[in-house]
């Protein structure tokens, strides 16, 4: 159980449940260029694949679940802030919107490397590009969290919805249940209420 008595943690448990985007795709790519063998890099890849896709799946997860509990801990009033590192910090929109940007491009980048590698088509869902659209706007309207002391600073974009006392109960329950067991995806259906 969450408690917010005292203040809103910056992080509820999410980042415990994620590893890094950026290095662990491109590690993935460092292994497949050791490859000179086509044979053998589409057999890298065929492998490396169902891993890319639920790191991105867990990492769409984690970009709506700060939503969530952005929206969530709006609704608690005036809250300090707990454990936010970037407070304090200098604001740079370039290196706040970097990983972001990474992943909009990669999915890019993947969509061509599956059909080469393995024939296959992959697309992404509205639902999920919405949760990065809705996250860049989120980080930029935050300036990169570098002002963000308590819940009354945190911005939320005009085109995210607000929910109902009983969709934010819900919004609760959700993070609640995937801080327990990792599986941040989970989050998704919940993202009706917000985006």
């Amino acid at each position: 159980m969450i408690d917010t008595k005292d203040g809103a943690q910056f992080d509820p448990g999410f980042v415990q449940h994620i590893t890094a985007f950026v290095p662990n795709i491109e590690y993935i790519y460092a292994g497949l260029d050791r490859f000179k063998n086509f044979n053998q890099k589409k057999a890298q890849f065929r492998m490396y694949y169902p891993k890319i896709q639920s790191l991105l799946k867990n990492y769409l997860g984690f970009y709506l679940g700060c939503i969530l509990w952005a929206v969530y801990i709006k609704n608690l009033g005036n809250k300090p802030i707990l454990n936010n590192l970037c407070y304090g910090g200098e604001y740079s929109e370039k290196d706040t919107l970097s990983e972001v940007e990474f992943i909009e491009e990669y999915i890019e980048q993947l969509k061509k490397d599956v059909k080469y590698y393995t024939g296959q088509n992959f697309s992404i869902d509205t639902e999920s590009l919405n949760i990065l659209a809705a996250y860049r706007e989120f980080l930029k309207a935050n300036k990169g969290f570098v002002e963000t002391k308590t819940t009354d600073d945190i911005k939320l974009p005009q085109s995210l919805k607000t929910p109902s006392e009983k969709e934010l109960a819900e919004i609760l329950e959700g993070i609640e249940k995937v801080i327990d067991n990792g599986k941040l995806y989970e989050l998704f259906p919940l993202a009706q209420k917000v985006l």
